[in-house]
């Protein structure tokens, strides 16, 4: 099968694309490297040829309420009105546990990502995860390491991303199922303990300070916005496991 990875290039769309690949399917890697603009209607009719189906993995890196909506609602509006054209039977979309109800800086839009997929008549199926492990070290290397390091003060279950991936790609295999079970991690964690044990990892003895993000999304990383709740699907790779696998 013939299979669209959109941001097919970023930690978890490589993931996405291998397993693909392993299960013999053809991915079909969307992205900017790529020479796709997923914001671009004219530039996805180029690409979206022949796919049973799209997984939607893409990002953009901003933390600003109104330019994550305008991505998000502009590179969906676009897949999901060519695929429909293409003859795509399923988009499936990864969005965030918490995402719905917390609706502020980049979760703002993915919320409005997936009000907009809801909205439809069918032919969508919505996964919401959990942060990825990779998640740690990709927030260690934005702040940069040091003697000193900061550390968003944050309760999270994060899940490794391939079983993420994998996830995803099981789905887009089947019939569009709309909003799907939660899939989250093993563990509740610690964001500063976290960072901890992957510096520790990397030979590096700094010196963590926890630092309360401001605003909406740092009330919700602090009380537990971004935590599943008991219905959730949970992987089996804790943090711990996943790191001494690097």
């Amino acid at each position: 099968m013939r299979i669209a990875v959109a941001g097919g290039t970023g930690a978890i769309g490589r993931l996405v694309v291998e397993e693909l690949k392993t299960q013999g399917h053809e991915p079909l890697v969307l992205s900017r490297s790529a020479g796709c603009d997923l914001t671009n209607l004219h530039s996805v009719k180029q690409w979206l040829v022949d796919c049973r189906a799209v997984i939607d993995v893409s990002g953009a890196s901003t933390t600003s309420a109104s330019t994550a909506m305008r991505y998000f609602t502009q590179s969906t509006s676009n897949l999901i009105r060519v695929g429909r054209e293409a003859g795509v039977k399923n988009h499936v979309a990864l969005s965030i546990v918490g995402a719905a109800e917390i609706d502020s800086g980049y979760y703002a839009g993915k919320a409005a990502q997936e009000r907009m997929l809801q909205i439809l008549d069918g032919g969508y199926t919505i996964l919401r995860s959990t942060q990825f492990h990779e998640f740690v070290g990709q927030n260690i290397d934005r702040l940069g390491a040091g003697p000193v390091q900061m550390a968003p003060k944050m309760r999270l279950q994060p899940i490794a991303g391939v079983e993420v991936a994998d996830a995803l790609v099981e789905l887009a295999l089947q019939p569009a199922q709309g909003l799907v079970q939660d899939l989250a991690g093993p563990k509740e964690e610690d964001m500063p303990e976290l960072f901890a044990q992957y510096l520790k990892h990397q030979g590096k003895n700094s010196k963590i300070i926890e630092v309360p993000v401001p605003g909406a999304m740092g009330k919700a990383l602090r009380n537990g916005g971004i935590l599943p709740d008991g219905s959730a699907r949970l992987g089996q790779q804790t943090f711990t496991d996943w790191l001494a696998r690097q």
